[in-house]
């Protein structure tokens, strides 16, 4: 691959961001419109201690390959053409999904497992096939983007926090059970976690 190949893919991962930024931030700003105190030392002091550092680093990344790939060179790894851009499809893909996602779960969006004091059972939309399509989303835009970029401190990174959301969904589920009880049961029984139940 060129540095001109790099800047193409460049310039698609600026779309991705700048179409699915303003959306993201939108939908986290309105969730926080409560100023409702969130106790996140419910997620275990593991995930607490690890799982926003590793954002940071996986964002960093990416915005490094933003403001110049060969700032990013020293990850970089040889892809053909064919399979970047089948990154910035699955790119693309997870930000569909993210939007889908962020519409329906609406003001019940939190970054950690504790509920809100309003917090409803959402399972409509995204929420009818599987029980956690935001992470899928996150999957889906690790694996995107790190193809797109041709980068693996970026796949590395993020899926360390795809696999540290994953490992946190057993608190998160207890806690909605504990909350919505039968309900909630009902849901768990006819769908999936991460994919739909055949």
């Amino acid at each position: 691959m060129t540095a001109a190949d790099d800047q193409t893919f460049r310039a698609a991962l600026l779309i991705i961001v700048l179409l699915e930024f303003p959306v993201a931030i939108f939908h986290r700003l309105r969730s926080h419109a409560s100023r409702e105190p969130l106790d996140r030392r419910q997620e275990g002091w593991f995930i607490l201690l690890t799982l926003r550092p590793l954002g940071l680093a996986t964002w960093a990344g990416v915005f490094a390959f933003l403001i110049n790939p060969s700032y990013m060179a020293w990850s970089s790894v040889p892809l053909p053409a064919w399979a970047r851009w089948s990154g910035v499809a699955i790119s693309a893909m997870g930000g569909a999904l993210l939007t889908w996602t962020l519409v329906h779960l609406g003001p019940n969006l939190t970054d950690t497992v504790v509920t809100r004091r309003e917090h409803t059972l959402v399972t409509r939309g995204p929420y009818r096939f599987v029980r956690h399509p935001f992470y899928d989303a996150a999957a889906l835009f690790v694996i995107g983007i790190a193809l797109l970029a041709a980068n693996w401190f970026v796949f590395a990174t993020g899926s360390a926090v795809v696999v540290l959301l994953v490992l946190r969904t057993r608190t998160e589920e207890a806690n909605l059970l504990e909350r919505f009880g039968a309900p909630y049961q009902a849901y768990l029984d006819r769908t999936g976690r991460f994919l739909p139940k055949a």
